[in-house]
């Protein structure tokens, strides 16, 4: 039996800090929809007969008809595949979802908020979904399968094995209970990191929305016989977010700085974050930077530098200058001090000692 396994596609995200970027924010929501439409012809060429999605297939708070519309169309072009959906806490299944309101396409079957078993030829379906935008308990731990001879697959959203309150929020199961209920495959999503290490899955985020999700994204394509289990991750975003360090120790202005980060070579799939590094010599304002970016694939500035002073040197000076730099290395020294302060307190040296130059 094959099948393709997918999560967290996200659709109609409002990708914020692309949105920034003038079109940027639109042209990634179209690689969505381009990206999703390459998941439905690769099924069709290769007779791919179930499909699973486990849950944030859309975001509920912005989703428009029209995105729905197209998805539910892509599913009429496959009527041959059934296809299974656990609603997660970004698409959960509540009273004005889509899921709820709109007539989907037959071949869809959207899981509801108690444990259901849908028994097939030869393999039996088992799946949860959200009701609300958190799940505490879904019971999974009650679920006994009915059948060890079928082949036996559960579909739902959720952490494994979460460890924090904010974790445990949205669905925790641990990874001991679910071996122990003997599924033959179980399509994950919420985490959008690929792990295919075992049957227990997740397919990470179908494509990347952030420069907290690296690396390739796409698809986990499977072919399950009772007992024998074949999977492969096929690759489906053709965009990238890339992170660059820029050590600007000898870089001694702004100006100079603004020169190098627009001679940098990008690649017009690409979406870069800039991280500073090294001690600067000058006042780093990330947010005006950006102003001055030719290349609007650079995204993002994060500033990690440290500031080049000797303010121990200083301190010794008979000056107003030196009077600032003891006061300031006091208050580094506190014992009890955050690093949120910390930073401040640093932040208010480099602009101290620049004004009284």
């Amino acid at each position: 039996m094959k099948f393709v396994h997918i999560a967290d596609m996200h659709f109609d995200s409002p990708f914020v800090n692309l949105s920034d970027k003038n079109i940027l924010g639109d042209l990634r929501r179209l690689q969505q929809r381009k990206v999703f439409k390459k998941v439905i012809e690769y099924i069709k060429e290769n007779n791919i007969e179930y499909l699973f999605l486990s849950g944030d297939l859309y975001e509920h708070k912005y989703v428009k008809l029209s995105t729905i519309e197209y998805i539910n169309n892509l599913f009429k072009e496959i009527p041959n595949t059934k296809i299974y959906i656990s609603p997660g806490n970004h698409d959960p299944y509540i009273k004005d979802s889509y899921y709820n309101k709109f007539h989907w396409s037959e071949n869809v079957k959207i899981f509801e908020a108690k444990i259901e078993r849908i028994k097939n030829e030869e393999v039996t379906i088992y799946g949860y979904g959200f009701d609300d935008f958190y799940c505490t308990d879904c019971k999974i731990e009650n679920l006994n399968i009915e059948d060890s001879n079928q082949i036996n697959i559960l579909v739902i959203h959720g952490t494994l094995d979460g460890a924090s309150l904010e974790e445990k929020q949205y669905n925790s199961m641990t990874r001991k209970m679910l071996q122990e209920k003997k599924f033959d495959y179980i399509a994950l999503g919420h985490i959008h990191k690929i792990d295919y290490s075992t049957n227990i899955v997740y397919p990470g985020s179908t494509i990347s929305l952030g420069f907290d999700e690296l690396g390739e994204h796409g698809m986990i394509v499977g072919d399950i016989k009772k007992d024998k289990l074949q999977l492969e991750f096929v690759p489906l975003d053709e965009e990238e977010f890339k992170e660059i360090e820029i050590d600007i120790t000898d870089i001694l202005s702004k100006e100079e700085l603004i020169e190098k980060l627009n001679q940098l070579k990008i690649a017009n799939n690409e979406y870069i974050k800039i991280i500073l590094i090294g001690n600067r010599n000058f006042e780093v304002n990330k947010y005006e930077l950006l102003k001055y970016m030719e290349n609007e694939r650079i995204i993002k500035i994060k500033d990690k530098t440290k500031i080049a002073y000797n303010l121990e040197k200083i301190a010794n000076e008979n000056t107003l200058k030196g009077l600032f730099a003891k006061e300031m290395l006091e208050k580094l020294g506190q014992e009890e001090i955050t690093k949120e302060e910390k930073e401040i307190i640093e932040k208010a040296i480099e602009i101290g000692l620049e004004a009284l130059e």
